[in-house]
């Protein structure tokens, strides 16, 4: 039972971390919540293809 959940949780974590390479994301550099959420879009999106 704990070790999907932390299993999960790694999966979560490690996905932020990833994240956190962007240098805009990191550092908040957009302002608006709108753009935030768009550029971490973006991010996940290129990592996403990186990975495939």
């Amino acid at each position: 039972c704990h070790s999907k959940i932390y299993r999960r949780r790694n999966t979560v974590e490690r996905c932020f971390n990833q994240l956190k390479g962007f240098r805009g994301i990191a550092t908040r550099y957009e302002k608006t919540a709108a753009s935030y959420e768009a550029a971490v879009t973006l991010a996940s999106l290129l990592l996403w293809a990186r990975s495939i």
